[in-house]
């Protein structure tokens, strides 16, 4: 497969220019350190994964750093958290030269404590997400957006055997002493299973016989390692009694497939879960966009006790806000769109000023798609591949 451009790369060039040095934080095997080496070619490179690098710069930091020429990327830098402050010291020596270190880490959490603690007004952060559909138009919400598996989707299988053996192995164990790995490795299935549905920690728990707070830990674990999308519900008030619960998926819809046992897009289309997995290939498209602009996320869905729900809301240009539906359909129909406009009628009489956009975003399957418009009045109808290429 021929180089794909990332649409992250010119926000990461422009931050070399800028920062001293660029965090790029992001999910195992999402093309973090091809990206960084393919935009600065002449920069050094250590993995700091590599037991032998780790070894020699636990061994005599300074001097490690001494004969690391500048640009130098540091590759999966959470493995050894006392580097951000070497690095921090070499940078306030030269404050004003930029581009100096490119540091990547598969672990958000402890890698944004790093930054946090030792990197402040001195990095800016990105996140790496799988490819968007904007980005290779072979993804699709059975293949998902992975790399290698966007290359090789006949090896798909494969490759997602063995990425949640090598994520159990040693993502899990680094970020947390999971003693039962095959406990673990079924409560993956299971939130895979739960894949689109509001968060229940008793609903996962009960069944592995683990504690609720044990789950707790295992969704952070996941959240951590870039594994899932957790959305909270929207925060503003419609004058409704609003579900306060988050609703979860797995961040990538090809692994949410693997893990169900989906082998083809052929069983997709007949799968209970064609819903939930289409739906959550949406969420993480939004998700997509918004890292690949260097934005925060801002990702919400609506639900209220009187059962009104619209799978998503998400703030848009100019104090702006789309109410998004999800249709696993190549035939939106108008019925298809009630939701979203009793959620306009509250929102409008809630925030008179604010400007709304509807969005039904349907799967128009193997065929060409189609843009289509005033499906019901203020409504527009979009396949997919339309919907992302409309995101900023």
């Amino acid at each position: 497969m021929r180089s794909l451009q990332r649409d992250l790369a010119r926000a990461l060039e422009r931050a070399a220019k800028a920062f001293p040095a660029v965090v790029l934080s992001g999910p195992r095997r999402s093309g973090k350190t091809w990206l960084l080496r393919h935009l600065f070619p002449k920069g050094s490179y250590v993995l700091l994964e590599d037991p032998d690098v780790v070894t020699r710069f636990r061994a005599d930091p300074q001097r490690f750093l001494d004969e690391l020429p500048t640009p130098a990327i540091l590759d999966e830098i959470q493995n050894v958290p006392e580097a951000f402050a070497y690095v921090r010291s070499r940078i306030d020596r030269r404050p004003r030269r930029t581009g100096q270190y490119f540091l990547t880490g598969s672990q958000d959490a402890p890698l944004m404590r790093g930054v946090t603690e030792s990197m402040a007004g001195r990095a800016a952060v990105f996140q790496l997400l799988p490819f968007s559909a904007r980005e290779s138009k072979r993804g699709n919400p059975h293949v998902g957006g992975f790399p290698e598996v966007i290359a090789r989707p006949r090896s798909a299988a494969l490759w997602f055997s063995s990425y949640v053996q090598t994520y159990l192995e040693r993502d899990v164990r680094a970020v947390t002493a999971v003693r039962d790995l095959s406990t673990f490795r079924r409560f993956l299935g299971l939130v895979a299973a739960r894949h689109g549905q509001t968060l229940n920690r008793s609903d996962l728990a009960a069944p592995l016989g683990v504690t609720i707070p044990t789950v707790s830990q295992w969704l952070s674990i996941l959240e951590t390692t870039a594994q899932v999308l957790i959305v909270p519900p929207y925060f503003e008030n419609f004058g409704k009694r609003l579900v306060k619960s988050p609703k979860i998926y797995l961040a990538d819809s090809g692994l949410a497939c693997h893990l169900l046992g989906i082998a083809n897009q052929a069983e997709l289309r007949r799968s209970p879960f064609l819903g939930p997995i289409f739906e959550g290939f949406v969420a993480s498209e939004i998700a997509k966009s918004q890292a690949n602009r260097g934005a925060r996320r801002e990702l919400y869905y609506f639900r209220d006790h009187q059962g009104l729900e619209v799978d998503f809301v998400v703030p848009a240009p100019r104090d702006g806000l789309r109410l998004i539906e999800c249709k696993a359909t190549r035939t939106p129909l108008p019925g298809m769109t009630s939701s979203l406009h009793q959620l306009h009628a509250a929102a409008r009489a809630a925030f008179p000023r604010k400007r709304l956009e509807l969005l039904l975003v349907h799967d128009p399957g193997a065929r060409a798609s189609e843009a289509r418009t005033a499906i019901s009045p203020g409504v527009r109808a979009l396949a997919w591949p339309d919907f992302t290429r409309e995101l900023e």
